[in-house]
């Protein structure tokens, strides 16, 4: 049986992906809701707080018990960014019936248990419990705060923040820390309620059992479900680049620079647009890596990404302050390069394998599978990884030209060493 997706539910969607090899199944529940500044934050505490017990399971501990009992089931929560949207919910990866040492289901327990999570959490006078509330929330606020310590994503996070400010876009998935701090447990709790009423929630399965099975437990689990108006999700914002880049320095006790370069691209055709980015910035043999970093020893690291969401090029690199704007220019030469088509055959082939290699290792993988289709749910699209590498695999130099001649430059940021400022 091949991969399907269908409404089981008012705006529920179960996405069934049948396998036999694995030795475990994996279940997951997601609420779709849009990014925003005032509601990122409770939307990252809400599973954190879920997890912490259920009416029938008050505590971790009988929590614990509970999933001792499917065999040492998981069931974990999950805060992601795709597009515009937040995606919150849980992943559970139990034993796979087949394996089961006395031929038992896992799979209904486990759903529902995971439908209690979500629908049943432990409350007093509706509202969740103040201790949980407020020990998730100092958990989510060092978080928030920790993500400067690395400071390579907090250039790319300071690069979006600027590039796509007043864009959804720009929020982060964890919300910021001031409207953290403002979260109580009965505001929380009534978050939650518009949330499970409002949002669009995308299951899928991967696993051995039969998808009516699936679709049945799945039913079963959700009963309880509120269904009222629904959030409308946001289209996602393509911005054209201004005639003009912009450019942000900052300064923080760094030991070495951070430049990151944000671009725009107008093009839809998205596997050309994969390999020009592959040819950029995108893997050990691109023109970044070879180039910049090898050949002229101006960077640490150099490499490029491509969202396909929002049509937006990065490059991320670790530079001296010296040789910040020599790596700024040989950067934009690397990508006129490719704009102008100036590459061999093997850079080409070298790409087209290594994007299909790392497609066709999804199979390896149930949570690498379960996080690759809900960004294509949240893309609009509904290519299978075989589907992609066959696409790309038809992908002429032409083609690749023509798309990476629509990247414009957007945005440099560059965070630089504080005592040199």
């Amino acid at each position: 049986m091949e991969k399907t997706r269908r409404e089981i539910m008012d705006r529920v969607y179960l996405t069934y992906l049948p396998a036999k090899k694995f030795k475990t199944s994996c279940l997951s529940a997601q609420f779709i809701t849009p990014l925003r500044r005032e509601t990122a934050s409770y939307g990252a505490l809400l599973p954190l707080v879920l997890q912490r017990g259920t009416m029938s399971c008050p505590d971790i501990q009988q929590l614990s018990a509970a999933m001792d009992q499917l065999y040492g089931a998981q069931i974990n929560p999950t805060i992601r960014k795709r597009a515009e949207c937040q995606c919150i919910g849980f992943v559970a990866s139990v034993m796979d019936d087949s394996f089961a040492p006395q031929g038992e289901k896992l799979l209904e327990p486990t759903a529902a248990l995971l439908g209690e999570l979500l629908l049943d959490p432990v409350t007093h006078g509706g509202r969740f419990l103040s201790s949980y509330v407020e020990s998730e929330k100092a958990n989510l606020i060092d978080a928030i705060r920790g993500l400067k310590n690395d400071k390579r994503d907090w250039a790319d996070i300071r690069l979006m923040q600027e590039m796509c400010a007043g864009e959804p876009y720009s929020v982060l998935r964890l919300g910021d820390e001031e409207t953290a701090g403002r979260i109580t447990n009965q505001s929380l709790y009534v978050h939650g309620q518009e949330l499970m009423a409002s949002s669009r929630v995308e299951v899928i399965y991967c696993g051995s059992a039969e998808a009516q099975r699936v679709e049945d437990a799945v039913l079963t689990a959700l009963a309880a479900l509120p269904r009222g108006a629904q959030t409308a999700l946001p289209e996602v914002q393509r911005i054209q680049a201004p005639d003009t880049p912009r450019r942000i320095v900052e300064t923080m006790d760094v030991t070495q620079g951070k430049l990151a370069m944000g671009y725009r691209c107008s093009s839809d055709d998205y596997p050309a647009m994969v390999l020009a980015n592959l040819i950029f910035g995108g893997t050990s043999n691109s023109k970044l890596f070879l180039n910049v970093r090898e050949r002229l020893s101006l960077c640490y690291y150099a490499s490029s990404s491509y969202a396909r969401s929002k049509n937006i090029l990065t490059v991320s690199s670790g530079v001296e302050t010296a040789d910040f704007e020599r790596a700024e220019v040989e950067i934009g030469r690397q990508l006129q390069a490719v704009q102008q088509g100036d590459w061999e055959d093997w850079e080409q082939e070298g790409a087209l394998q290594a994007i299909r290699a790392s497609l066709l290792s999804l199979s390896d993988s149930q949570g690498a599978l379960e996080n690759f289709y809900l960004g294509q749910i949240a893309a609009g699209v509904e290519e299978t990884p075989e589907e992609l590498a066959a696409a790309l695999e038809q992908v002429t130099k032409e083609r690749i030209v023509a798309a990476a001649q629509t990247v414009k430059p957007d945005t440099v940021y560059f965070l630089r060493v504080k005592e040199e400022a």
